[in-house]
């Protein structure tokens, strides 16, 4: 089970393909506060709709500063076609390798329909412009989850 991240925590740093393949690294966003979200899949219900509330919050969320990072297992092409199907306008990457998804403590055990199952643990963290964490949020809600965070950030 990877370790949760804490406020005050330095952000694992990472660089992942997006859904046209270029690299996208969080040291690219730095001088910004970034919200990067983990999400289990593509192309399904409730990521759907997480995906589509952040897009429809992203001008608020950028006009108070904030970039967002959606990060999923998913492979590029995947992740085009979700953009395309849903028209989403938040940056998407795929972490195949898990290793980001892990480093940030949004994979290992989770409960499943009553099962134990290990897989992408649904995790948002809020990265300062200096790489630290400010807040980290573990198994949230798909719905509500967006409104919720701009209600914690005063967006």
């Amino acid at each position: 089970m990877s370790e949760r991240l804490k406020p005050g925590d330095t952000a694992p740093a990472f660089t992942l393909p997006d859904a046209d393949g270029n690299e996208v690294s969080l040291a690219s966003h730095q001088g910004r506060k970034v919200i990067v979200y983990f999400y289990p899949a593509a192309l399904t219900p409730g990521c759907t709709k997480q995906a589509c509330d952040f897009t429809d919050n992203l001008e608020a969320l950028a006009s108070a500063g904030y970039d967002v990072i959606g990060v999923s297992p998913d492979k590029p092409e995947k992740l085009a076609k979700f953009r395309e199907k849903e028209n989403l306008k938040v940056t998407l990457v795929g972490d195949p390798s898990k290793e980001t998804l892990a480093a940030y403590g949004a994979f290992g055990e989770k409960k499943l329909y009553g099962k134990t199952v290990t897989g992408v643990i649904r995790s948002t963290v809020v990265v300062g412009e200096d790489g630290t964490v400010e807040q980290a949020f573990y198994n949230v809600k798909a719905t509500g989850h967006v409104a919720k965070i701009m209600r914690d950030l005063g967006v």
